[in-house]
């Protein structure tokens, strides 16, 4: 069968970071070996410390390199960095006084985002005709409220409109801390003290549950939708009109 190409979300945390290695040297029954590896990292505007991510991804392909006779063997892979700080505005922040009461008063800013980071992605992907998009979300971390079922079903929802196969590998087999560290140090690859940037809101209090995460995304993602189309085509005017700021 002929390889493909193959996008991830790529924080640089143990997650995403086992995405890349199960891609580039591991055997997964639900991860195609690809062509190309485009790992896609996310800048919301509220991040710090943003080379951490980029280095943790340096590090560890001169770490899987190093243990294959034929880099040939490897897929090449690239790191990418995209901005939706303003999609992630559009989505919340600007409006969050308003949109707060329509889900019961529930901070939901943390969905928003992701929101926005899976639609940057599918744009992505569709630019460049990639199939599979990965994302590491596991049960393990479904206190975030975007590693919910919720939240997972409706996005490949929204992935699947636009012919993109957007998959949750991680979310049962690595539900528990141990496994993960032990499938990073079998490669040898860094396990223990994280590699995202750190976010702003990485721990804002949140009690929204799966109801008003499913009522946000079911009003959200059919704009979305529009949004994409129209990005797509090239209309950046209709683009922009889906979601007009705050003021």
């Amino acid at each position: 069968m002929e390889k493909q190409e193959l996008a991830i979300l790529f924080s640089g945390g143990s997650d995403s970071l086992s995405l890349y290695a199960l891609a580039a040297v591991g055997a997964h029954p639900e991860i195609p070996r690809p062509r190309n590896i485009h790992l896609l990292h996310m800048l919301n505007g509220m991040g710090r410390f943003p080379s951490f991510s980029k280095e943790r991804f340096r590090v560890s392909k001169r770490i899987l390199e190093a243990q294959m006779p034929d880099l040939e063997q490897i897929p090449q892979a690239t790191y990418i960095e995209l901005d939706m700080g303003r999609l992630f505005q559009c989505l919340w922040l600007d409006r969050y006084e308003e949109l707060m009461p329509s889900y019961g008063g529930k901070n939901l800013v943390c969905v928003a985002c992701k929101l926005a980071m899976h639609v940057k992605a599918i744009i992505y992907c569709v630019d460049r005709f990639i199939p599979t998009l990965l994302v590491g979300y596991a049960r393990k971390q479904e206190y975030f409220p975007e590693q919910t079922m919720a939240f997972m079903d409706r996005i490949s929802g929204l992935s699947d409109d636009f012919g993109i196969r957007t998959m949750f590998p991680l979310y049962e087999d690595f539900d528990d801390e141990r496994v993960t560290r032990h499938f990073l140090e079998e490669f040898g690859l860094p396990s223990t003290g994280g590699g995202e940037q750190k976010c702003l809101f990485c721990q804002t209090l949140t009690t929204a549950t799966e109801k008003e995460i499913g009522l946000y995304l079911n009003d959200m993602i059919p704009r979305l939708r529009q949004y994409v189309y129209h990005k797509l085509a090239g209309r950046l005017r209709d683009a922009a009109l889906c979601f007009p700021p705050g003021r």
